[in-house]
Parts: structure tokens; C-alpha cells; sequence
């Protein structure tokens, strides 16, 4: 990726996390030069604490020694300061706040899913039913089109398709087949990867399975 002329981006990361890969996406779409810093969240590092002594969590994107948290605020940021390069967000008031009331869906229903899962809270049969009925509305909310920004990758497109290997993973672990299932979905999912910015930007599926099996190693859960 090019630099951006003077401007030092540091991306506070965690490779597996979601919404740590929003960031990189959108930074690698505008064609916007980063830095990387891998955090291990047991053993938090002075600069994550001192970047988001509030929260304490990734992604933390710093842009000139200036920390931006949360991850749809780091995208909205990211939008606003590299506006002439891959627009996000629709230029519409009316179609930007209906992505950003979709992006609040996504990372209330999919995200509590996801994290049930991951941490056996629920019943897996029930978590499964209830992240499909979601992706179902996320499915018709998508319509007809390629992507939720349109023609092409936009915001909201980023916001989902950062679960997208977590899906995978949920989908080796649990009696879920995307394809039959979630047949729009899924193929709306495969034609984001076919965007290199999203690919190399995503956590590979293996790696993210990896990281789950450890976790459940770790905190006892079967």
C-alpha cells in the first residue's frame, strides 16, 4: 500500500478479532500505509493502556500519535479523513443511517451469538437458530444486490464480513451449511473475498479455529 504522505497509522491489533480486521480493511481499500501491533490482551501492553485506558481493548487506531477507539467509529474516521479515496459510507444522510442502524444489529444480534457460542453460555442448537434467524434478515436486508454499499464493497459490507470467518469456523463446529442455508449470504460472503483489500485484511478461518480450540483448552469448556 502507498503512504499516505506524512501521516503514521498504528493499528492496535488482535489478528482473530473482528473488529480489529474492520480497520485494516478499510485502511487497505483507501490504499492508506499502517502499521500493525500485535496485542496479546492476557498481558496488555503500556501502549494499549495508555491509548484506551477506558475500555483497555482493540483495535486502537492511532493517526499521528492520536488514539481513535471503537472499531464503527475507527471505519467512520477512517471514511472521514481519506474521503477522496473509496468512499464507505453512502453520501445520502437517509442511506447512512440506515447502514449505521444495521451495523448496530450486526454487532448486537450476530456478536451476542457468536459470543454464546464461543463461550458455551447457551444451548448450541438454540445459538444456531437464533444466528440464522438473523442472518436471514441480514440475507433480505441485502436484496437483490451484490453488495450493502451497492455495486460495491461499502461500510456496511465491512462490518459483516468481518464475521465472516468466525462463521466459517461456527459452521465446522456446529450442523450449519452456510450454502443451503444462507444460500444469498454465503455467496454474498465468497464475492467479498474475491476483493484482495478483504481478503489479506480477514483472519484466516484456520488460524481463528486454531485460536477457539485454545481458548476452550484454556477455560475448560468441551
Amino acid at each position: 500500500m502507498a503512504s499516505d504522505g506524512d501521516d503514521k497509522v498504528v493499528i492496535l491489533d488482535l489478528h482473530v478479532s473482528m473488529f480489529a480486521m474492520r480497520p485494516k480493511m478499510a485502511l487497505a481499500l483507501k490504499g492508506v500505509h499502517y502499521e500493525s501491533k500485535e496485542e496479546d490482551l492476557r498481558n496488555k501492553s503500556s501502549l494499549l493502556l495508555e491509548m484506551n485506558p477506558v475500555h483497555k481493548k482493540v483495535p486502537v487506531l492511532i493517526h499521528n500519535g492520536k488514539p481513535v477507539c471503537e472499531s464503527l467509529i475507527i471505519l467512520e474516521y477512517i471514511d472521514e479523513v481519506w474521503k477522496d479515496k473509496f468512499p464507505l459510507l453512502p453520501s445520502d444522510p437517509y442511506k447512512r443511517a440506515q447502514a449505521r442502524f444495521w451495523a448496530d444489529f450486526i454487532d448486537k444480534k450476530i456478536y451476542d451469538c457468536i459470543r454464546a457460542w464461543l463461550f458455551k453460555t447457551k444451548d448450541t442448537k438454540d445459538i444456531k437458530e437464533e444466528l440464522v434467524e438473523n442472518l436471514k434478515v441480514l440475507e433480505r436486508e441485502l436484496g437483490e444486490e451484490a453488495y450493502y454499499g451497492g455495486e460495491r464493497i461499502g461500510f456496511l459490507d465491512l462490518v459483516l464480513v468481518s464475521y465472516y470467518t468466525w462463521l466459517l469456523t461456527f459452521e465446522k463446529d456446529v450442523e450449519l451449511i452456510m450454502d443451503a442455508e444462507i444460500p444469498k449470504l454465503s455467496e454474498w460472503g465468497k464475492r467479498c473475498m474475491q476483493n484482495e483489500s478483504v481478503s489479506t485484511s480477514l483472519a484466516d478461518p484456520l488460524k481463528v479455529y486454531d485460536f477457539t480450540l485454545q481458548m476452550w483448552e484454556r477455560i475448560g469448556v468441551a
